[in-house]
């Protein structure tokens, strides 16, 4: 065996894509910039009555200002909050709506999970990057559109999914998707499926921030049609919740239960023990004069 040591590295490789330390990055805001992000971050904090708590929507904020998270805005939320950078960072690598690295304008992301995936994610997928010139997930070259793989958004009811800007683009064929992404970087007005027409990026980000969202109808959103399907099912044939089962609390006492009597005959110990044994001086060996 080799008495060699064996140095195990964990964590991100420094030159692989998606570090958010690295070079060229972002490392400090102006001035002008920091008090304009102090002004919403004093907004937001405010909501919570422990300040860390704000540490989600801040992450949000600092996003809308450079469109992925920056060390600049790891800095900046550590400050405000009173955290140390590494419990930033911790959160931000957790979550994978904060991106780490440079995104379009239009975050187009398709589900690949496994029903969409079988009615036509992964033909929708590898269309849009042939379609957009990538070699499979990135950016374009005019950073107009990011795209990436997706994990499931709770819309299986309308598979094949694609969301853009966490918008949902319903009922997706790769013809349809290519539709969506030309309208998108030539400038032309988008509506999703569900939802207010589509702003960029960096607008969707600070309206995660906790900020208004003031596009037209933006809050006035209902479930469709397959997703009530299971419903109108239930309601037409009768069916219901079972009763709810009856639950115990303090005031309610369990039944007193007697222990059975026992119906064994009683016996009585004999009036004096039996003398013990006696053992010899000498025991006689157990193997035979042959096994000897």
């Amino acid at each position: 065996m080799s008495s060699e040591p064996v140095f195990l590295e964990f964590g991100q490789k420094p030159d692989e894509p998606g570090a958010i330390v690295r070079p060229g990055a972002r490392q400090a805001y102006p001035d002008e910039v920091r008090e304009r992000l102090a002004t919403d971050a004093g907004e937001i904090v405010a909501r919570y009555p422990q300040d860390r708590s704000a540490l989600l929507p801040l992450l949000h904020l600092v996003q809308a200002e450079d469109g992925h998270i920056t060390p600049a805005g790891i800095e900046f939320c550590a400050q405000v909050l009173d955290l140390t950078a590494a419990e930033v960072m911790g959160v931000a690598t957790f979550y994978s709506m904060y991106r780490r690295t440079p995104t379009g304008d239009y975050l187009v992301g398709v589900c690949t999970n496994t029903l969409c995936a079988v009615m036509g994610g992964d033909e929708i997928f590898a269309s849009l990057a042939e379609h957009l010139d990538l070699d499979g997930s990135g950016t374009t070259d005019d950073g107009r559109v990011t795209l990436e793989h997706i994990e499931c958004n709770a819309a299986c009811d309308y598979a094949p999914v694609v969301m853009v800007n966490w918008e949902f683009f319903d009922d997706q064929t790769p013809a349809s998707a290519r539709r969506v992404v030309d309208d998108l970087r030539s400038g032309r007005p988008v509506t999703p499926s569900r939802g207010a027409p589509m702003c960029t990026f960096r607008e969707t980000a600070r309206i995660l921030a906790g900020f208004p969202d003031t596009r037209p109808g933006a809050n006035d959103g209902a479930p469709g049609g397959p997703t009530l399907a299971g419903l109108r099912a239930a309601r037409e044939g009768g069916m219901q919740a079972p009763a709810q089962a009856p639950t115990f609390d303090s005031e309610v006492t369990a039944p007193e239960t007697t222990a059975p009597e026992s119906t064994a005959p009683e016996t009585t110990a004999p009036a004096t023990a039996a003398p013990e044994p006696t053992v010899p001086e000498t025991q006689p060996s157990a193997r035979s004069d042959e096994e000897a």
